[in-house]
């Protein structure tokens, strides 16, 4: 079969479905295609707010990549989650929906010498795309959540807010934060992240957001389809002119537009003969255009859950998490009217970005790039964060109680740097996968200082007064039992980037320009999270959709579409 289209998007996930959503409704009406590799992932029954947290393990959802052995992850092969399916990531991950720092986009400018990436205009795209709830949770004071209307937008294709009602015991946990002595931010999106917040979610009425919300229902210069594997590009010369998936080959007219993230992107470019020399030749892959830097500068963020069981009276939620008929009776009026248990349980946290107050101070630091010195400490760029109502019974063995409390710590900044490469001359086959997690001397730093300090907020009065067991956390706070916990409990996000970097023509390690075209190759562009040249300070979906809407207005404005 042959199809021809003005533009052809590979990948149904945030970016692919921004590009596509933006495109397609431009004056001129392009003819668009979507190619994506899952199902149409329609069950609305997967969209439960409060059940969030459990479709990460469903394998029709989730392609589970596997990183090589991680020498500084106690040699563990550390699961890799990647969306699959319309939705992509934002299908399956916790859905918290966080911006990040006016600094991430301005740094992000700055690398790419163009100010289309500054936080001025990104912030625009996301009111574009967002239709915000800023109701907070009844209970839960003005000082946690106030947002500004002019921080967000209303009218967008994305839901995204707070719940109804939250987890009655939210406000005593902000509380603690206030007490122990940690900022309070009535508004983590606004651009300026620091501080203890009520958490944004990309949810809405008990009800998950996907970026299949930005294309349903498709309008008719738009076709979806799924099942659609993408193997390779068609290439004549240096020009890409359409696709090859599963044995059917579409044409584009003007442009094909990779967005399949930055975990997939480079096995299709590779399999086209578009990466590092030595590769394509061991796969006896035709070299199109040679650039080493495809599948280098792959960054991540990890997380580890700090798990405390909690005196009696029990938390609110364990006598619902404990009990198989509520939660199904739970299930049954959600299915109704999107409301009851399951749009309050697991739906609505709070959520800390912070600062390491002498992380300036460290060797670590001081060894680091000027630039990246310059970068971390700027203002509104955070070092960790912590998210609380972390359901870890769905995720941890170790918690045999439904009686706990779970906070769970991310590092921000790293500098660690994998690879993806070639395994395979068959494109159906993953790459390889090594991240190098923990393997920079900064990184483990911040893992553990970040550690030591939520350790503190837990020794806190104000949280202790509660606290009956730790049940998952280092022996103590030394730096090797914190490090020996960070390297067992370790997880991996959704927020892997840069594996086809962005940057200047000219400069090292960049696969595409500003404009999102690939060098040395004609009518070819990508457009996710695998061009970024920086790691943003947050959860990445906000920041896949705006890269994709970018590139979809770069594009307009060079074709004419508008």
């Amino acid at each position: 079969m042959e199809s021809i289209y003005d533009f052809i998007i590979v990948g149904g996930g945030p970016s692919g479905c921004a590009v596509a959503s933006w495109l397609a409704k431009f004056r001129s009406k392009p003819s668009v295609l979507l190619l994506e590799a899952g199902n149409k992932n329609d069950d609305h029954n997967l969209r439960v707010d409060g059940k969030r947290w459990t479709i990460l393990l469903n394998k029709d959802l989730n392609w589970w990549y596997k990183a090589t052995t991680q020498e500084h992850c106690g040699n563990r092969e550390i699961r890799l989650p990647g969306g699959r399916g319309l939705g992509g990531g934002s299908a399956i991950n916790f859905a918290i929906y966080t911006v990040g720092c006016r600094d991430d986009y301005d740094e992000w400018a700055r690398i790419v010498g163009d100010g289309t990436f500054r936080w001025e205009h990104m912030q625009t795209r996301l009111k574009n795309l967002e239709s915000f709830n800023g109701v907070p949770p009844s209970g839960i004071d003005k000082k946690y959540a106030a947002p500004k209307a002019a921080d967000h937008g209303t009218s967008g294709p994305l839901k995204v807010g707070y719940t109804k009602e939250c987890v009655e015991d939210l406000p005593e946990i902000l509380d603690c934060f206030e007490q122990a002595g940690y900022p309070l931010n009535p508004d983590h999106n606004s651009g300026n992240p620091i501080g203890i917040s009520v958490a944004i979610s990309s949810c809405q009425s008990g009800v998950r957001s996907t970026a299949a919300d930005l294309i349903t229902p498709a309008p008719d210069n738009l076709t979806v389809a799924t099942h659609s594997l993408v193997q390779r590009l068609i290439i004549e010369g240096k020009k890409a002119i359409g696709v090859e998936s599963n044995g059917n080959k579409y044409f584009a007219s003007k442009e094909v537009i990779l967005c399949a993230g930055a975990l997939s992107s480079p096995r299709i470019l590779m399999h086209s003969g578009i990466g590092p020399v030595k590769q394509l030749k061991e796969y006896q892959i035709p070299i199109i255009h040679a650039n080493e830097a495809v599948g280098q500068n792959m960054r991540d963020h990890l997380c580890v859950p700090i798990i405390h069981s909690r005196k009696e009276p029990a938390v609110p939620s364990a006598s619902f998490y404990g009990d198989d008929k509520a939660m199904e009776a739970a299930l049954q009026q959600w299915k109704k009217d999107g409301t009851g248990p399951w749009a309050k349980y697991g739906a609505q946290s709070g959520i800390g970005f912070f600062k390491l107050n002498n992380i300036a101070k460290t060797k670590e630091f001081q060894d680091l790039p000027a630039d990246e010195q310059r970068f971390i400490l700027r203002n509104t760029v955070p070092h960790y964060e912590v998210l609380t109502h972390f359901p870890a019974h769905w995720l941890d063995p170790a918690v045999q109680t439904m009686n706990y409390s779970s906070l769970v710590t991310w590092y921000f900044n790293s500098q660690s740097r994998g690879e993806i490469t070639l395994q395979s001359a068959d494109p159906d086959i993953p790459l390889k996968f090594n991240p190098r997690y923990l393997s920079s001397p900064f990184d483990r730093r911040v893992a553990v200082e970040s550690l030591r300090a939520v350790l503190r907020f837990t020794e806190h009065e104000s949280y202790a007064k509660n606290t009956a067991a730790l049940l998952s956390g280092p022996k103590s706070d030394s730096e090797e039992d914190i490090l020996a916990f960070w390297s067992e409990k370790v997880i991996a996000s959704l927020h892997m980037t840069g594996t086809a970097r962005m940057g200047k023509p000219g400069d090292s390690n960049v696969v595409v320009d500003n404009d999102f075209r690939v060098m040395g190759v004609e009518g070819l562009r990508v457009a996710d999270l695998s061009v970024l040249p920086i790691l943003p300070c947050a959860h990445v979906q906000a920041a896949a959709y705006i890269t994709g809407i970018t590139c979809a207005e770069k594009l307009a404005k060079e074709y004419g579409l508008e």
